[in-house]
């Protein structure tokens, strides 16, 4: 059997990360792992249980501190499960709070017990201008905080590095003015 490899699909809401993530998942015959597919059902859930706005989770603290973690602990463990198998595995998620952290892939390999595996992110760009028309034409409810706070979601998410160590990082420009095929 060969090594399994996972590849990280980040990007911003609204980048284009799902339509790349899904061709590399098909192209490589990998396990899809959509963050907010697995999870948005029952954060909406716990948020309205707790009193929140369901839609709200850039400046919920209950979100940020308590949820989140949990949302990507999940999808670290479904991926560490698949890896295990043998199964090649794309991930399409943010990872916002994580992409400073260098360890943060070091420590989800032992976390999660993957097996030894190459790890491939590849980060999805455009401009503030294609984000913010994406986001107001999809629509989604958990959009409305980002664009009423445009400036301070985009000063905060836009150029955000991603600093893990033991990975290769790929760029990947989708903005509108340029060709959509994903190409990593």
């Amino acid at each position: 059997m060969t090594e399994p490899t996972l590849r990280i699909v980040i990007g911003t809401a609204g980048s284009g990360k799902s339509t790349v993530a899904q061709h590399l998942a098909r192209e490589h015959a990998a396990a899809y792992l959509d963050k907010d597919a697995m999870s948005a059902r029952f954060v909406e859930a716990a948020l309205a249980a707790a009193g929140y706005d369901p839609g709200d989770r850039e400046s919920n603290a209950f979100y940020l501190d308590r949820i989140l973690p949990l949302e990507y602990d999940s999808l670290l463990d479904v991926a560490g499960a698949n890896l295990r198998l043998g199964r090649p595995v794309v991930i399409d998620a943010p990872f916002s709070p994580y992409l400073s952290d260098p360890d943060f892939i070091t420590t989800a390999r032992k976390r999660f017990q993957w097996p030894t595996v190459e790890v491939e992110v590849i980060r999805v760009r455009v401009s503030p201008t294609t984000l913010q028309q994406r986001l107001r034409e999809r629509g989604l409810e958990r959009d409305r905080w980002k664009l009423a706070h445009w400036h301070e979601y985009w000063a905060k998410h836009g150029g955000q590095a991603c600093t893990w160590t033991g990975v290769l990082l790929t760029e990947f420009d989708n903005d509108a003015s340029t060709d959509h095929r994903p190409r990593p």
